[in-house]
């Protein structure tokens, strides 16, 4: 029903905003990695939503990228798994990490968000395989390791301890045809720099 919200941001109290549109002010709740990309207060603010209607309340989701609100939306349609469970999913991890641990099938990258225990990742993974990319616009694996080479050498930098982003970018600059130990000291060498 409300698809976005377009005026002035007039609170912000993490996880929840209020938008001034012309008068109305509307709360809305929004992931924290929208939360951190707001302007100043007064300033103009635009969000897609998904409002949700509860016997008891209805509440507006904001979100400040379309991928953001797709993912929103194939998190809620689990069983399970509520707006509440599927914005702390979304605050505790970027949609391309989601995606990424759904295509590797990384059960342990999502018990570590708040809320999120080893039975509901299981049902994550199970159930949202293939169907994020397709929620983003394009493949799950688009924004993935191109081999399993890539596969086994990320793994690895995540279990040391790297940053999704550091491993990340530490994979890009790697000969396309480096085995996995030689391409996990590549990566380390890169990453001490």
């Amino acid at each position: 029903m409300i698809g976005k919200l377009t005026g002035t941001l007039a609170e912000r109290n993490p996880p929840q905003i209020v938008i001034d549109c012309h008068g109305v002010g509307y709360e809305v709740d929004v992931p924290m990695s929208t939360f951190y990309n707001l302007p100043q207060l007064g300033e103009k603010v635009s969000l897609l939503t998904h409002f949700v209607v509860r016997e008891d309340a209805q509440i507006l989701y904001g979100f400040g990228t379309a991928g953001e609100r797709a993912a929103f939306r194939e998190l809620i349609k689990i069983s399970g798994v509520g707006p509440r469970t599927a914005l702390s999913v979304l605050s505790g991890m970027s949609v391309n990490e989601l995606s990424q641990a759904i295509t590797l099938q990384q059960a342990g990258r999502l018990v570590k968000v708040p809320g999120i225990g080893k039975k509901t990742a299981e049902r994550l993974l199970l159930e949202l395989k293939g169907k994020l990319g397709d929620a983003l616009g394009g493949p799950a694996g688009a924004a993935q390791p191109a081999s399993d080479v890539q596969a086994d050498i990320l793994q690895a930098l995540l279990a040391l301890g790297y940053s999704d982003k550091e491993a990340a970018a530490s994979l890009k600059a790697l000969p396309q045809d480096v085995g996995v130990s030689e391409g996990i000291k590549l990566a380390l060498k890169a990453l001490a720099k």
